[in-house]
């Protein structure tokens, strides 16, 4: 099963206007990256899984409230920022990247989208300053390394952190001193892609 029927295996409650934007994503991706190597040549045909649905884990740990703020720090060709855009339509999300070809593809598929909720930026973590109440990100660093750079992008004591990250962990988490919890994406998906993927959600 591929394309919008595999997101609805585990989220039937699509709205029209998300299946038809979910659907435009597949001939999006394929036309950018042909242009931007966004998503390696063997892994496209995986898309929705390994890339779309994957991002949607964070959706099975935590629903974003209406009107958060929330930051993808490292979006790459726009995973999780544009998939979670599409799913919280109430919510507000701004990816950052140091790469400037792979931050222009991601801001036209958002144009071509229409998503009014969503923004993209070529700049490192450390010299962002924005304030958000939310950080997601897709395993750009080891975590301690992830939180020593993006700390200051959320309140203290009032932001939280969702990591999508694949692998054993234990010696990852040894040094976080902050609160938190792994949820294994092997508990919401049956693909065998997702057997060793997990969401590492930290109070910051």
């Amino acid at each position: 099963m591929q394309g919008v029927d595999l997101l609805l295996k585990y989220i039937p409650e699509l709205t029209s206007v998300q299946r038809d934007q979910f659907g435009r994503l597949g001939p999006l991706y394929a036309e950018w990256n042909a242009r931007v190597n966004l998503i390696s040549r063997k892994d496209f045909e995986h898309l929705y899984e390994r890339h779309i649905l994957h991002s949607l884990g964070i959706a099975k740990v935590v629903s974003f409230r209406k009107g958060a703020g929330i930051v993808d720090v490292g979006t790459g060709g726009g995973f999780p920022l544009i998939p979670l855009a599409v799913l919280f339509p109430q919510s507000t999300f701004h990816g950052i990247d140091g790469i400037g070809k792979k931050i222009m593809a991601v801001r036209g598929v958002i144009e071509r989208l229409g998503l009014a909720n969503c923004t993209a930026e070529q700049v490192r973590s450390e010299d962002h300053k924005q304030r958000y109440d939310i950080i997601v990100s897709r395993a750009v660093t080891t975590l301690p390394e992830f939180l020593r750079v993006t700390r200051h992008l959320v309140p203290k004591g009032q932001g939280k952190l969702y990591y999508l990250k694949g692998g054993e962990l234990a010696d990852e988490l040894l040094p976080i001193k902050q609160h938190y919890r792994v949820h294994a994406l092997s508990e919401f998906f049956e693909e065998e892609f997702f057997a060793t993927k997990k969401v590492v959600e930290v109070t910051l």
